[in-house]
């Protein structure tokens, strides 16, 4: 059972007629012409407004959402400083499709009493699946093979099989706990390390011991971007050389730059990422050229089941909040 993320709760008198709700970042369009998008707009008795492009910059966020009571927003891109919520005088609530996290100034919603709700666990299987999906294609060269096969040839070297080997888990989300699972029922040995000193898990050991113990290493931290990188070079230094790094949860946790010195220098074996400082990566990024990463576009939770009940996710928790009501908990 996941819950509903939020902050801020206070009542809410917005769902008469004639109020306005604001989508300001439907790029590329999810929420357009969606099931969900008509549910909300019958159910909650305002009046929608949905932009199919990102807001340009600040200005044009704020030209978006000034004259709105309600905002939900697609995009984890789209940041809602105090400059930009400053200028909404109306608004009240504010939705988050995922978790609301570094793209919301929290303290200043609170001090404007705008309530702050999400959907963090909406993709959960999705992404964890993912993960898993990284480890194998690391593991077994799927890549590569698969070029080389094209190319005419037919190579035989060893892959590596992940049974039996350590998975060490950084982090306790709920998508990390899901990999845990996933990677026991392939026959993994799974530990887990967390920022969290109450967080509570079946094989809790050291960081250091899990840099040095583990074979494939992945990060699964709750901490915001904003908290600053939770993996440096010194944590790749004290990695096997032939340990597997994965990483699907946020871009500023980990030093991209650490890792890919780690890479080149075979410091460890290889990476599969799918988040980056910067989406997409520039031209220059190291982590384009190097032939031991595997790079996926920001896709862990872009199912179709995934988007579904994320969309149906977020509009469940506008309507209930429209309506003054508090959001049930959301079945992942």
């Amino acid at each position: 059972m996941a819950t509903t993320y939020g902050t801020n709760r206070h009542p809410i008198a917005v769902s008469a007629a004639g109020r306005l709700l604001v989508i300001p970042d439907d790029d590329p369009p999810v929420m357009s012409d969606s099931a969900a998008l008509l549910r909300l707009k019958v159910a909650s008795g305002v009046r929608v407004e949905v932009h199919t492009g990102r807001p340009g910059g600040q200005a044009e966020l704020i030209r978006r959402i000034a004259r709105s009571d309600a905002v939900i927003a697609v995009r984890s891109a789209t940041q809602f400083t105090k400059a930009v919520l400053s200028k909404a005088p109306g608004l009240r609530l504010l939705v988050i499709m995922g978790e609301p996290a570094e793209n919301v100034d929290l303290d200043y919603a609170a001090e404007r009493r705008i309530n702050v709700l999400g959907t963090p666990a909406t993709g959960v299987d999705s992404s964890a699946e993912h993960s898993l999906a990284l480890m194998l294609s690391l593991a077994r060269k799927i890549p590569e093979l698969d070029q080389r096969v094209r190319a005419g040839e037919w190579p035989r070297g060893l892959v590596e099989q992940l049974g039996g080997k350590v998975l060490g888990i950084i982090g306790t989300s709920p998508a990390g706990r899901k990999v845990a699972r996933l990677a026991a029922g392939i026959g993994m040995n799974v530990v887990t390390w967390s920022p969290d000193a109450h967080a509570s898990e079946e094989q809790p050991v050291e960081l250091d011991r899990l840099l040095r113990i583990a074979d494939v290493i992945s990060v699964h931290a709750r901490l915001p971007e904003a908290a600053g990188k939770l993996i440096g070079a010194g944590h790749f230094a004290h990695m096997k050389p032939t340990a597997l790094f994965i990483h699907t949860e946020r871009a500023g946790l980990v030093d991209e730059d650490a890792l890919a010195h780690a890479l080149s220098s075979q410091q460890i074996a290889g990476a599969a990422i799918d988040v980056f400082t910067q989406e997409p990566p520039v031209s220059g990024s190291p982590l384009r050229y190097l032939p031991n990463v595997i790079l996926s576009p920001h896709t862990g939770a872009s199912t179709a089941e995934a988007l579904e009940a994320s969309l149906n996710a977020v509009v469940d928790v506008a309507i209930q909040a429209l309506a003054g009501e508090t959001p049930s908990p959301l079945t992942s």
